[in-house]
């Protein structure tokens, strides 16, 4: 039988190759020295490839200790400053440097007379020694070698001096004698951030001259990686406080009405755009419902998408038709720029009548599902987009049935590089569609979770855009829990508007607020007619609260203050401001609508 020669696997069995510097046998899982510049070149080349992966300042640091340990080192320990300088900021305080990570060959692989601390922790352990603070005293042993940048070796007379001011005098850490040990600054784009300790054990040739220099790029690639995580750390969290304040914190809690939202990013590292959505209270317990895309998603189309925002909360302030809201909004996006283009949906649901008022400008149209499982399109009026400039939009007035619900969102979801916005539309429909039939015809699917349903219709790869949602359950108010008179602008006014609310509080069952409510309603009313030239308005709302509204012709806006003992008025507002539950006043383009809630007992 021929000898069959031995294979790669029968290496492990083979004597231990000895080191070519030493000439001793190296024992298996024994680190080795590099022993070209070959292996120099190709371990830079690795390690500044792992360090360059990490996107956050921890994912950089343990980069730069794996990277090292063992293959160049057998323990590193870095130092960054406190706190880290952020782009071209100058720090005000004195240079401080906490000990961020440590790392370290196993100890099950160390020698005795070794250089760790006598209680070293494993690696995974290492958060608790990660508190120890060293200050740079200027002038200092240790200044003078950070600010000359340059790795050294820790046995010149100037790095020796700096050691035990980085290290601590109290603790316990003996340094092998010889050029066993690497004292390397960490400079960023502008100052020094850091320090790296790079050791070797007593059973390891010591370091070259030529080890200088990868200590030094391993120093240079880790700093400017250090510098720009902390960079993306602010921009990333100025991203996060960027959504959160142009974004709707908590939507508002309105009558006859129930509302759920989503947002999400297009990517993690983009987490800001141009898409919006929000829920304003309007008079007469109506919401306003808005949903908008700004063209990209950068932090530029996300500041033109807060001015925008706020100039449509500014402007249902002043209760103006959604169309005329889109024209001002219009001219608001040309003021900013001649490429400033969005697309935005303005609805306006009211309870009592049970329909909404849609205006669209360029927006995807909403789909409203029936409570008997039908999806439903909205044919609304595409119109321009905003920041077209000399565009009529045009207002249509749908039924909104109790029990359905209306769903607003932006293109992000319909449409991708796998379909287009129309098809995206139709499975949206359909997906809808197919939740409502879970619940039955007569329960229509909780709101939160109809939401969660509709964004899981995308698939992985399946987004290319920012995405907005707002959906919209609409309960309305039953005719028979409201009550609508007009009064004429006369001094009998207040004492008609008694007994009317009188009696709707006695139909209603809640004769137990009939004083409070004839006392509010004669100061409101008694104030309205005092100005107003057409008859006055008031309304009796019974939910889960009791409103009352008075509206007139008079757009001046009552102030509350406090009288003097002298005065024979000027408290009426001041009883309503301490019996009511919470009380208002909101300018319409045609007078003001005065309001109050009381609680029901």
């Amino acid at each position: 039988m021929s000898e069959v020669p031995a294979g790669p696997t029968d290496r492990r069995d083979a004597p231990a190759e000895p080191d070519r510097r030493t000439g001793q046998p190296t024992a298996p899982g024994q680190p080795t020295s590099m022993r070209r510049d070959g292996d120099r070149l190709r371990f830079v080349g690795a390690a500044t490839r792992r360090i360059a992966r990490g996107m956050d300042l921890d994912e950089i640091v343990m980069g730069l200790c794996r990277a090292t340990v063992p293959t160049f080192a057998d323990a590193i320990l870095v130092y960054l400053r406190e706190p880290l300088p952020v782009g071209d900021e100058r720090p005000t305080g004195p240079l401080v440097l906490r000990l961020r990570r440590t790392d370290r060959i196993p100890a099950e692989r160390d020698t005795e007379g070794g250089f760790a601390p006598a209680a070293q922790p494993e690696p995974s352990e290492l958060e608790t020694v990660g508190a120890e603070l060293c200050e740079v005293r200027p002038g200092s042993a240790l200044a003078e070698v950070l600010r000359g940048v340059r790795p050294v070796f820790t046995d010149t007379p100037a790095a020796r001096a700096a050691l035990p001011e980085l290290l601590g005098e109290e603790r316990d850490f003996a340094l092998p004698d010889g050029r066993r040990a690497i004292l390397a600054p960490l400079r960023g784009r502008r100052r020094v951030i850091g320090a790296a300790l790079f050791l070797r054990g007593p059973e390891r040739i010591p370091f070259e001259a030529d080890d200088l220099l990868v200590a030094a790029q391993l120093a240079t690639h880790s700093a400017l990686g250090i510098d720009k995580a902390v960079l993306y750390g602010r921009e990333a969290y100025i991203a996060d406080e960027l959504q959160r304040t142009m974004l709707p914190e908590n939507l508002p809690r309105c009558t006859g009405v129930r509302l759920a939202s989503r947002y999400l990013p297009a990517a993690e590292t983009a987490r800001v755009g141009g898409d919006w959505y929000d829920a304003i209270p309007l008079p007469g317990s109506r919401v306003a419902l808005v949903v908008g895309d700004v063209m990209g998603h950068s932090m530029t189309s996300a500041a033109i998408m807060g001015q925008l925002r706020t100039t449509a909360q500014t402007l249902a302030g002043l209760d103006l038709p959604p169309q005329e809201v889109l024209h001002h909004l219009d001219e608001q996006a040309q003021r900013l720029g001649t490429d400033r283009m969005a697309t935005c949906l303005y609805a306006v649901y009211d309870p009592v009548s049970h329909r909404i008022t849609v205006a669209n400008a360029g927006h995807p149209p909403p789909v409203l599902l029936h409570l008997g499982g039908e999806a439903e399109v909205l044919r609304v009026p595409a119109g321009a987009p905003i920041g077209v400039g000399g565009v009529d939009f045009e207002a249509v007035e749908l039924d909104a049935p109790a029990g359905a619900t209306l769903l607003l969102y932006t293109d992000g979801l319909v449409e991708s590089r796998l379909r287009d916005v129309w098809t995206g539309i139709e499975q949206l429909r359909e997906r809808l569609a197919a939740t409502a039939q879970l619940t039955g015809p007569d329960h229509p699917p909780p709101l939160e979770a109809l939401c969660d349903e509709v964004l899981d219709m995308l698939g992985p790869g399946d987004r290319d855009d920012d995405i907005a949602l707002l959906a919209a359950r609409f309960d309305g108010i039953a005719p028979s829990d409201v009550s609508y008179w007009f009064l004429d602008p006369e001094e009998a006014a207040p004492g008609k508007a008694r007994r009317l609310a009188r009696r709707a509080l006695a139909r209603w069952g809640m004769e137990d607020l009939t004083d409070a409510v004839e006392l509010l309603v004669s100061e409101v009313v008694t104030n309205a007619v005092r100005y107003a030239s057409k008859p006055v308005t008031l309304r009796l709302l019974r939910t889960d609260v009791l409103r009352c509204e008075v509206g007139d012709d008079v757009p001046q806006l009552p102030r509350l203050r406090q009288a003097r003992a002298t005065d024979e008025g000027g408290r009426g507002l001041y009883l309503v401001n301490r019996l009511a539950r919470r009380w208002g006043a909101t300018r319409l383009s045609t007078g003001k609508v005065v309001w109050f809630e009381l609680n029901r007992g």
